[in-house]
C-alpha cells in the first residue's frame, strides 16, 4: 500500500487540483494523508466537502515543512504503509504518475524515486535530479546533461526534493524521519535523501514518470522575484528562506565530506549573500 503524505497551508486551489489528479491515477490501492497546517483560506472546508476519503491531519500553523511531512509519515507507516509518497501540493500528477512509479520501485525495492518535473505552463521538462559538488557547493543538473533519448527509466542522483518523492518502508525504519529540529522547512528533504545514500538506499529520478509543478510558485522564488532588502533579509535568515544562512550551515555539517568541508561552507556562503542579487 503506498501512502501519499501532501503538507499544506493554504493555496485551497492547488491542493484541489493536486488531488483531482490523484483521483485519476491508472492505478488504485493507494492513500492520502493531508497535513493542514492551519490553513484559514477554506480549505477544510474543502477537504471535508470534496474528499471525504482523504485522512486530514491538523497543525496550528506552526509546523512548517518539516514536522508537517512527519507528521503525515508517522500516521502512513502506523497504518502499514508499504511507501510513501511525500508530495507537495503544487504538483499535478500525470495520470499514469503512480504506476510508472510503481513499476520501477518493483524493480528496485530498497530505491528512493524522483519523478520527472515538468513545468505545467510550458510543457517543459523543469528538473531531472543532480549531483552534488561539495567542493564549490554547485550541483550537475541531468538535465543539462542527458540526451533527449536518454531521458527515459532510472538515473541515479545524490539527492532528491521530497515534492515527488517515493520513500519505501524501510527507510524510515533505519534511518527514521526528517530533521524537523536543525531543519524545520527547507533542505530537511535534501538531507534525508544524503543521509538514505550513507545508509546504502540509491536515490533515482524515474524519467518515466511525469510530475507537472508550477516553478514559480516555490516561496524563496517568490522571494526572490522581488529585489528588496526585506525579501534579502528573509532569503538569508527567514525560516523559508531558500539561502538560509543558519540551515546551509547546518546541512553542511551534516552531510558534507570533512575534506571538502571548509571550501562548501566559504563557497556556499559567498553563492548565496551575493546570488540573490544575480540570479
Amino acid at each position: 500500500m503506498v501512502y501519499i503524505v501532501i503538507p499544506v497551508h493554504n493555496r485551497k486551489e492547488f491542493t484541489r487540483d493536486c488531488l483531482r489528479s490523484l483521483q485519476r491515477q491508472t492505478v488504485v490501492g493507494h492513500r492520502t494523508i493531508v497535513v493542514d497546517d492551519g490553513s484559514t483560506d477554506g480549505t477544510a472546508e474543502m477537504l471535508r466537502s470534496e474528499f471525504p476519503d482523504v485522512i486530514v491531519l491538523q497543525g496550528d500553523g506552526n509546523l512548517f515543512w518539516t514536522a508537517a511531512i512527519n507528521l503525515g509519515i508517522t500516521r502512513a507507516l502506523l497504518l502499514g504503509a508499504d511507501y510513501v509518497l511525500t508530495l507537495n501540493n503544487d504538483t499535478v500528477a500525470s495520470e499514469n504518475f503512480l504506476e510508472k512509479m510503481l513499476f520501477w520501485a518493483n524493480q528496485t525495492p530498497n530505491a528512493l524515486l524522483g519523478a520527472l518535473d515538468v513545468d505545467l505552463k510550458t510543457k517543459r521538462p523543469y528538473y531531472g535530479g543532480e549531483w552534488i559538488d561539495w567542493k564549490w557547493s554547485t550541483s550537475r543538473y541531468l538535465l543539462d546533461e542527458l540526451r533527449k533519448e536518454e531521458q527515459k527509466g532510472l538515473h541515479e542522483v545524490s539527492l532528491y526534493p521530497a515534492r515527488g518523492l517515493l520513500i519505501p518502508r524501510m527507510a524510515f525504519e533505519i534511518i527514521g524521519l526528517f530533521e524537523e529540529k536543525e531543519l524545520p522547512h527547507y533542505m530537511a528533504d535534501y538531507d534525508f535523501t544524503h543521509t538514505a545514500r550513507r545508509n546504502g538506499f540509491k536515490i533515482y529520478c524515474n524519467y518515466d514518470a511525469t510530475l507537472y509543478t508550477y516553478p514559480e510558485e516555490g516561496g524563496d522564488h517568490k522571494i526572490r522575484k522581488s529585489k528588496t532588502l526585506r525579501n534579502y533579509l528573509d532569503h538569508l535568515f527567514g525560516i523559508r528562506g531558500g539561502g538560509n544562512l543558519r540551515n546551509f550551515t547546518l546541512y553542511a555539517l551534516r552531510n558534507c565530506p570533512r575534506k571538502d568541508l571548509p571550501a562548501s561552507l566559504v563557497t556556499g556562503y559567498l553563492r548565496r549573500i551575493a546570488g540573490y542579487w544575480i540570479k
